[in-house]
């Protein structure tokens, strides 16, 4: 059975229970448009399955990082960000902006974006 936490934001528009802006979707993770896009294109890549960041993520099931990057991939590559380029990021805690405690991806692009950032 997958790991859920019945409080999580991501897990409930995983389960269906929120309405997202789905654009990609794999047996293991789930892409959908941020609510709050920093940039032309802004989607978030998450694991089906509930893990608070990357580093869990990874330590837990490192396949499940591969899926979530190789998905943000196929994103970029859907949304035209391939050729001109494109930033994944990943925020971990407080200090880092982590707004839900379960991983997801930024797949950021679709003009030219800062360094550094925030």
């Amino acid at each position: 059975m997958t790991p859920r936490d019945p409080d999580c934001l991501f897990c409930k528009i995983v389960a269906g229970e929120i309405p997202g802006d789905v654009v990609h979707e794999t047996e293991t993770t789930l892409a959908f448009r941020d609510i709050q896009p920093q940039a032309p294109t802004h989607v978030l890549v998450v694991p089906k399955a509930h893990h608070p960041n990357a580093v869990a993520t990874a330590q837990a099931d490192p396949q499940l990082m591969v899926d979530v990057v190789l998905a943000a991939g196929q994103v970029a590559e859907q949304q035209g960000l391939v050729e001109r380029g494109y930033r994944l990021v990943s925020n971990t805690g407080q200090d880092a902006q982590q707004s839900v405690d379960h991983l997801h991806l930024h797949v950021v692009g679709g003009r030219a974006l800062q360094w550094p950032p925030g």
